[in-house]
């Protein structure tokens, strides 16, 4: 750079955006953790019908995402988007409160579905804007930053600065994230489980009150894009032009005499349809000479962004099970721990939500681990310059959830062997301690490292550079898709089981009847089935990092 100044640290709106993240998160995990705990024992529902409706509810949260980006991207403004979603989702986060306060002052001490499902549905619409648009305004600042090093001087030294603040962005980002997610299971569950739903539920709402006021504090430091004034900023309008042109092309495109033909013919050739070069002048013309036919163009492109995302579904679909046993800690293992013994002391109870933050906890403990450790020995060993490929990073994860949700199954086992145990014989031994769980969730936060991250790279790096948002609607949507897939499978379950008599069902209400531990085992091989699918995928995918100079063109053209 310049006078040989470097820049160092985050700019002040990407520090502001990163707290943002992480106070959403914060007040994410410390409704979302608990909730079934609150379906259950306050709202009075079962286990099975709580664990769907949380199942749902995930679902639409993490599916909304795939339709809000396309519009968030190409005709919303990002800052009024993330104000106007912020704002919806502090709504609802109110309509809960009021429905845990209106239960409490009911002399039934019941709660209105229809206000829950609703206020739930707000916070699930707020942060299914929110999460997309504040990540891309978030990247809008990191741009900006760094096009204004980048105008000071052109080196092989600029660029190592630039890749390495790049890098600094996106390890506070996740570290903002992970660390509201963390306060927010550990320090909400204890409020809910101590002092109850309605400070437990206030908390969260006043935390995002305070992130709408931060984020309006920080109007003078943001820095503003114009999706306008780039075409290709608008990546979906060109896929609706796909559809237009392909309508229209045929009334506009007619060659009256052999003269036209030849002509076009003549002009195809002299000037090519994607320019991979680097020369500025070579591209102005060829983009000048092409306006007239941008409808055939953007066919092409939109076809090819089809058949690119086609072409990504069997892995998308893959990775589905994987989805579904993470959405088991926030219903089943909670309700697991529920059931063991959870006493430290006379006085004090560990909420069984609480766990949940050692997932999070192995995640920011271990990946220094990984970054630091495991990735220069696997480029020792392996003679590649990132260690392990993303598509084995991602098939590690899921053979260690598979691994997690079997030791599930046999803890499970073990504790309805001793709760049966402490019915026949007043003289057992005291119930199976919660501390049991732990192996379970610092696995999936094990796995976590490596499949989730590792999605976030994969659909990151799959897409067209134009299309990069949809990418992280991809990686989103599959634990959105994976959600209903739990809900579906409960209903499915519970419906068979019920039908074979009240004792055979897997979801029983009472824990020492329940058979949690069959469901963990089907969950286990359904999950085996499709790594061995994904393995042999994997073997025939071929990644768009492997075709250099497709790569090349889909950056120019």
């Amino acid at each position: 750079m310049a006078g040989g100044e470097k820049r160092r640290g985050l700019s002040k709106s990407c520090a502001l955006l990163i707290v943002i993240a992480g106070m959403e998160r914060y007040a994410f995990k410390g409704v979302a953790s608990n909730l079934v705990t609150y379906l259950t024992d306050v709202v009075k529902m079962s286990n099975s019908r709580a664990a769907t409706t949380v199942n749902t509810w995930s679902g639409f949260t993490f599916m909304l995402p795939l339709f809000s980006a396309p519009f968030a991207d190409t005709y919303w403004d990002r800052f009024f988007t993330i104000l106007a979603s912020s704002s919806l989702y502090f709504v609802g986060l109110l309509g809960l409160t009021f429905t845990a306060f209106a239960g409490s002052r009911s002399t039934t001490k019941t709660i209105s579905l229809y206000f829950l499902y609703t206020s739930l549905s707000l916070v699930a619409l707020g942060l299914g804007v929110l999460n997309p648009s504040l990540q891309a305004f978030g990247a809008d600042q990191l741009d900006h930053d760094l096009d204004h090093d980048n105008n000071h001087e052109q080196s092989s030294e600029n660029t190592e600065v630039k890749s390495d603040h790049k890098s600094q962005f996106f390890q506070w980002w996740y570290f903002g994230v992970c660390a509201g997610s963390l306060l927010g299971v550990a320090v909400m569950a204890y409020i809910q489980d101590t002092f109850g739903w309605v400070l437990g539920f206030a908390i969260p709402t006043g935390s995002m009150l305070l992130l709408i006021f931060l984020f309006l504090c920080g109007c003078g430091v943001y820095v503003y894009a114009d999706p306008g004034s780039d075409p290709k900023s608008k990546p979906f309008q060109r896929i609706l032009d796909t559809i237009k042109g392909a309508v229209t092309r045929r009334s506009k495109i007619t060659l009256e005499n052999n003269h036209d033909l030849n002509a076009m013919e003549l002009e195809l050739q002299g000037k090519p349809l994607c320019n991979c070069s680097n020369t500025e002048a070579t591209t102005t013309t060829t983009t000048k000479s092409l306006a007239d036919d941008e409808s055939s163009k953007t066919g092409s492109s939109g076809l090819q962004t089809v058949k690119l995302l086609l072409r990504l579904l069997p892995i998308w679909t893959m990775l589905l099970m994987f989805a579904v046993i993470f959405q088991q800690p926030a219903t089943f293992f909670t309700k697991q721990g529920m059931a063991m013994k959870r006493n430290i002391g006379p006085n004090f109870k560990i909420p069984p939500a609480t766990l949940q933050s050692t997932i999070t906890l192995s995640i920011i403990l271990l990946m220094p681990l990984y970054d630091k450790v495991l990735i220069p020995m696997a480029k020792k060993i392996s003679k590649n310059e990132k260690g392990i490929t993303v598509m084995t990073r991602m098939g590690i994860g899921m053979f260690v959830s598979i691994i997690a949700i079997v030791i599930a199954a046999l803890v499970e086992r073990k504790r309805l062997k001793i709760s049966k145990e402490m019915k026949n014989s007043p003289y057992t031994t005291e119930p199976l301690s919660i501390f049991w769980l732990l192996p379970q969730y610092i696995l999936l936060g094990i796995s976590d490292i490596f499949t989730v991250v590792g999605m976030q790279e994969f659909f990151y790096s799959e897409v067209p550079v134009r299309m990069r948002t949809m990418g992280f609607a991809l990686y989103t949507s599959v634990f959105g898709v994976g959600s209903f897939v739990s809900a579906a499978l409960i209903s499915v379950i519970e419906s068979y089981t019920k039908s074979r008599g009240g004792k055979h069902n897997w979801f029983a209400d009472d824990m020492s009847e329940a058979r949690l531990d069959n469901y963990y085992w089907l969950l286990a091989l359904t999950s085996a089935i499709s790594f061995l699918m994904y393995i042999v995928i994997c073997k025939y995918f071929k990644s768009r990092s492997d075709d250099d100079d497709g790569d090349k063109c889909d950056e120019t053209c």
